[in-house]
């Protein structure tokens, strides 16, 4: 899809949420990016949380943030939108502007200025108050400016708060396009070794077996991969399979910072080494004359995401750390498989198996389990109602684009595909985990985050030693669309109702509507429709001001988003007073 193609496709997504009920363009806009990014593993989290103002002479601005779970990594974000729908070019003194009005937000909230000038009434508060709190065991920040145009820099010289370095990026139309068209975010992480370390990496190189991949086997020079992490950060560690590696391992990584302060000519021999896949090398040689990797595309470390962390903020906290004889072992895989699908597989596998002693997030490495491959093959033959259109399980990342490429071969097809499978029937695998677990009464996992979430989900699928996992029918299917139309339409309905954490008020109050209404509500009529009534709608919105009354009232001044991941916050949500069923929804089975 070209680049003006994409934006329209894009600006036709915003909108079509502006219809639904959103109060901002820019904020939608904003929305659809932190999520991409969340999802390929650029950022944690997000959590929108729209500011703007004045403060003394200083304007500040805010589209959202997202935390570490550890509360040591924040990412930052400001949006420029301007619906443009054409290609269009920002001024780099726009998106400065932007960065500065962001950087001088999280600067009165590390001084603890701004939190006091803020209504108490005000969200903002107490996301200012928690950034004053935790910003002395900040270890990472970033501020990303997110616009629909694009930007001729895609990044800032990184700046100081306090002592602490701020990297500054840019997120455009351009740089999402790339993600989305190719599936494969990692294609950013370009490396020139001739650049990063003077010569080629020296490595033993061996051709493949099969058709599937080469390996290289070599040993980086620590300060390199120190380097290569401070430039691509997380997305470095696991972007494909979508894994944020925590740099707090605190047993394993207490290990490495010390072996790094007391004996770093011995870290290759203390340390197991690294794991890396990448989509192409070039090779050349070194000043020995030795074969080396000259250039390297697509790189992403599927296991030793902690060591390569802990060389980096090892570094940064103490400075005196020489890591001139610091080697890492490592072992590159270079892909070389042409189906995107095949290609996601081998390398979940990859990670998997590299994994094995580890904790790693399930999301891409359960892609071929029985029960996701069931629902993927439901649903490419069960219809809608209207018997033409269809939803679209993406059980492997990007598969729903490569459908798009591989189809539509014309416009008249493209269209006749997207009228069919329009990318509001995509369904993704986390999209499936958090309607399901909502429904199931368990807001507070869906708090936790669509990884977390995910892995839990999964986890509840294990069955018992010597039974198998039942697998999802056609009927299964059908109720589990039923759910996903419902959380979807709770979700329109309740985003413009609220100025901050629609996300965590959506999850609780779905899960209130399935314990308020149990098994009298008819899943099989909300297949039918396609959608939900207006009745039930009418419902659901006097649940949700009421769900939010309680989680503002118990949280008691904490950040509604930290708190909505209490099992305390769900037992407060459970244990109110709500209205009473109306009468006259037509999904509801009433007695009598």
């Amino acid at each position: 899809m070209e680049l003006a193609e994409f934006l329209r496709e894009t600006q036709a997504t915003v909108r079509a949420q502006m219809q639904d009920g959103a109060l901002y363009e820019e904020l939608v806009y904003a929305n659809i990016v932190m999520d991409h990014m969340a999802e390929i593993g650029m950022t944690f989290e997000p959590v929108q949380c729209h500011f703007e103002g004045k403060v003394g002479n200083a304007i500040l601005r805010l589209s959202g943030y997202a935390l570490s779970d550890d509360n040591d990594q924040l990412d930052l974000f400001v949006s420029l939108y301007q619906g443009v729908d054409e290609p269009t070019r920002i001024p780099d003194a726009e998106t400065k502007t932007a960065v500065e009005q962001c950087f001088r937000f999280l600067s009165l909230c590390a001084q603890g200025t701004l939190a006091p000038k803020l209504d108490p009434t005000n969200d903002v508060r107490s996301l200012a108050e928690t950034l004053q709190a935790i910003y002395n065991d900040l270890e990472q920040i970033r501020i990303f400016v997110i616009t629909d145009r694009i930007a001729n820099s895609k990044s800032f010289k990184t700046k100081e708060i306090n002592g602490k370095a701020v990297r500054l990026e840019v997120m455009d139309i351009e740089r999402l396009h790339r993600h989305l068209s190719e599936g494969k975010p990692r294609d950013e992480l370009v490396i020139d070794f001739n650049e990063l370390s003077g010569q080629p990496l020296p490595c033993v190189f061996v051709n493949g077996q099969n058709d599937d991949y080469n390996y290289a086997l070599t040993a980086i020079p620590g300060d390199a991969l120190r380097l290569l992490y401070e430039k691509f950060g997380a997305r470095l560690l696991e972007a494909n399979v979508r894994s944020f590696l925590s740099v707090k391992g605190k047993g394993v990584n207490a290990g490495i910072q010390s072996t790094l302060r007391n004996s770093p000519e011995r870290f290759m021999a203390y340390n197991n080494g690294i794991v890396m896949v990448a989509d192409e090398i070039r090779l050349g040689h070194s000043h020995d004359g030795m074969t080396g990797i000259a250039w390297i595309k697509g790189l992403q470390i599927v296991n030793g995401g902690q060591t390569t962390a802990s060389l980096y903020f090892t570094k940064k906290k103490y400075p005196e750390v020489d890591l001139s004889s610091v080697r890492v072992a490592a072992k590159i895989i270079v892909m070389s498989v042409q189906d995107p699908a095949k290609e996601e597989a081998l390398v979940s596998d990859i990670s998997r198996f590299a994994n094995s002693q580890n904790a790693v997030r399930q999301s891409d490495l359960s892609a071929n389990k029985p029960f996701h491959v069931e629902i993927e093959k439901i649903s490419r033959t069960v219809y809608c109602p209207d018997g033409v259109s269809q939803w679209f399980y993406e059980r492997a990342a990007g598969s729903y684009n490569t459908l798009l490429a591989r189809e539509g071969t014309t416009p008249a097809k493209l269209k006749k595909i997207k009228d069919a499978i329009p990318t509001s029937r995509r369904l993704t695998k986390t999209d499936l985990a958090k309607y399901l677990n909502a429904w199931d009464q368990k807001p507070e996992i869906v708090s936790l985050g669509s990884q977390k979430n995910f892995d839990r989900f999964m986890a509840a699928l294990v069955a018992p030693e010597g039974q198998e996992v039942k697998l999802p029918s056609t009927a299964d299917f059908k109720a589990m669309i039923a759910k996903a139309k419902l959380y979807r339409d709770a979700q329109k309905l309740i985003r413009p109702m609220f100025q901050a954490f629609q996300a965590n008020i959506t999850a609780y109050t779905v899960s209130v509507t399935a314990m308020m209404l149990g098994e009298r509500i008819d899943l099989d009529k909300i297949w039918s429709n396609q959608a939900v009534s207006n009745e039930l709608l009418k419902q659901i919105e006097t649940w949700a001001r009421q769900v939010s009354d309680v989680l503002h009232e118990s949280a008691r001044g904490k950040m509604i988003s930290e708190w909505s991941k209490k099992p305390e916050c769900r037992d407060a949500v459970f244990n109110a007073s709500y209205s009473p069923v109306i009468s006259g929804i037509p999904e509801v089975r009433y007695n009598g």
